[in-house]
């Protein structure tokens, strides 16, 4: 991914190309892409902004998010609820397919965790009966 370019470059090649420049002429004056004075000029016409958006971050927690009653709703109901069980049950009950570890992002993002101190026993004794270390809310 490239480096963020300067508001002021991008309001620079906004108002030549407003002020008559094709985009292509722009963006040689200004040494950028052509793709992305286009881009630019796009964007601000749009909306009014040069400023870049911002980079990175979350782009698929909706995606779990839609079923966030759904999965409180669960682990509410029973407590010692295992991240494998809450997966099923969202493939089962809702056709949505997510993977434990995402379950736990979801868990982790609204405060939900594995308690420490009982849970390490509980969870060595279960590993040898073949179960899943089980949750437990965390005070806010």
């Amino acid at each position: 991914m490239g480096r963020t370019l300067s508001e002021d470059l991008r309001s620079r090649v906004v108002r030549a190309v407003e002020g008559g420049l094709s985009r292509r002429a722009a963006a040689e004056r200004f040494g950028v892409g052509v793709a992305t004075a286009i881009r630019w000029v796009r964007v601000f016409h749009a909306t009014g902004a040069t400023r870049a958006r911002p980079k990175g971050g979350d782009q698929r927690s909706q995606r779990i998010e839609a079923y966030r009653a759904v999965i409180l709703g669960a682990v509410d109901a029973k407590v010692d609820i295992t991240l494998v069980e809450l997966a099923e049950m969202l493939r089962r009950e809702h056709g949505a397919h997510f993977a434990p570890s995402t379950v736990w992002r979801f868990l982790d993002r609204h405060a939900m965790t594995l308690k420490k101190n009982g849970a390490r026993g509980r969870a060595r004794a279960a590993r040898r009966h073949g179960q899943a270390p089980r949750l437990v809310q965390r005070a806010a």
